[in-house]
């Protein structure tokens, strides 16, 4: 699990109270009290002298890593409870600054360059990231070229778990503002970063792996956009043309394989894909006829008319899905001139505009609701209002989206629309207030505005 950023070290007792307490301090040694507090760690009741010792075994057991590299060797299970005991520890500021004046990291860096055992790898990894939670230990970390070019390289490793703690420690430093440069400039210069991250988007199927390097790519593509362009037009080496992965194919095989498993991370990779849409490159590619545009329409259509917002929702289910919806609908209405006139056949988008209603319905009752709460208490409806900017923003996609579909729509197409049950009297209502002023042309277009007497006469 996480906290806060860190991680804890895994274990094989679920139910066992060693998950509920830190680790126990060693056993007082010379029974002198005087003595036990200058071997105590800052404020805690970490020992020094353990930690030393247990850094030093750390160390032996990387040299015998090194000795036997043509095979993998096994982490005795008691010095993986001592390391696991650090890798905990490191969740203390304390124990993280104390670390870190050791010079643990070059011990630990050491340590995952000699290993030949993956969980040993992990748990080096799993300490540094847990470090890297308080700014002056990330400082430290991220100021080591060598520390940084073995965690790129590392994003090639075979080892889910590895991977992750690697991602983690990654994402950690690239939310430190004063280090996120350094990183960016290593992530540009080691090129085999592109092609490891888009094949563990597009094999893997572990879903904390996933939402993490979505997470990663998610930071990277928002703090750096050349950076993203430059990702988006990468062509393949003249050795690598069969092999080469693409970002844009990559967050989708990431997307369908979150999309049933964790709607956290699915939201995550939806904010990368919208980013995409957001500069010339991006669009570009996404509206090549030959190109990931016309699954992502698929995909991303199937995603808001079977997913997300059904009918049988109540209308806070909004609350939960903001975010997703709001850069779902923000792409597909960026992919609509492209892959969603079906060539003048405006039947297969019935259900999307069926969903687009009903997410206006839902957003009007929601804002009831709000106004409702707040009727007769203390708290305005102004601040309700600033706190919920998803909300807004996904009102103000979904009315925009819903203008341009509606207005290559004819009145039959509309009658359709009732037949199915997508459009009602109140929706019909609510699409109409939501549209006008602003998209007068569209409501006009589709006879919005007239259909009610016509139809639920």
């Amino acid at each position: 699990s996480y906290l806060n950023g860190a991680s804890s070290s895994p274990r094989d007792l679920p139910d066992s109270a060693e998950l509920n307490r830190n680790p126990s301090p060693p056993p007082d040694r010379d029974g002198d009290e005087s003595g036990e507090e200058g071997d105590a760690i800052g404020e805690t009741v970490y020992s020094k002298h353990w930690l030393f010792s247990t850094l030093t075994q750390l160390q032996e057991v990387g040299d015998q890593d090194q000795a036997d590299q043509d095979k993998e060797v096994e982490l005795p299970e008691e010095e993986e409870e001592e390391l696991c005991k650090i890798w905990d520890m490191a969740m203390d500021r304390d124990v993280a600054v104390f670390l870190q004046e050791f010079k643990a990291a070059d011990i630990l860096l050491g340590v995952i360059a000699k290993s030949r055992n993956p969980r040993l790898t992990e748990i080096c990894v799993g300490i540094l990231g847990n470090m890297a939670c308080f700014p002056d230990a990330c400082l430290t970390l991220s100021q080591s070229d060598d520390l940084g070019a073995v965690l790129l390289l590392l994003l090639g490793d075979a080892d889910p778990p590895t991977l992750l703690e690697t991602t983690r420690l990654l994402v950690t430093c690239l939310s430190h503002a004063d280090v996120a440069p350094l990183w960016l400039e290593r992530v540009r210069q080691q090129t085999s970063v592109l092609p490891n991250l888009c094949f563990i988007m597009c094999s893997s199927t572990n879903v904390d792996l996933l939402a993490k390097v979505g997470e990663l790519v998610d930071k990277l593509f928002d703090l750096d956009e050349e950076l993203m362009k430059s990702w988006i037009i990468a062509q393949p080496s003249e050795t690598d043309s069969e092999n080469h992965i693409y970002i844009a194919p990559s967050l989708l095989e990431a997307i369908k394989q979150l999309r049933a498993d964790s709607l956290d991370g699915l939201e995550v990779y939806m904010h990368t894909f919208q980013l995409l849409t957001t500069v010339n490159e991006g669009v570009q590619i996404l509206a090549e006829p030959s190109g990931p545009g016309e699954e992502a329409w698929t995909l991303l259509s199937e995603l808001v008319c079977e997913d997300l917002c059904q009918s049988d929702d109540p209308p806070i289910v909004l609350q939960e899905q903001k975010g997703l919806l709001a850069s779902t609908l923000a792409v597909l209405s960026i992919l609509f001139p492209y892959h969603g006139q079906h060539d003048g056949d405006t039947e297969p988008n019935l259900p999307l505009v069926g969903s687009l209603l009903r997410v206006l319905q839902y957003l009007r009752d929601c804002r009831q609701r709000v106004w409702e709460s707040h009727a007769n208490s203390e708290v305005g409806c102004a601040e309700e209002e600033e706190e919920d900017v998803q909300l807004q923003a996904l009102k103000d996609t979904a009315i925009e989206f819903l203008a341009n579909i509606l207005t290559d729509m004819a009145k039959d197409t509309l009658s359709e629309l009732v037949k199915r049950g997508y459009l009602t009297e109140e929706t019909c209502m609510v699409a109409a207030r939501s549209l006008l002023p602003q998209h007068t042309a569209a409501v006009s277009a589709c006879h919005l505005g007239n259909i009610k007497g016509s139809l639920w006469s």
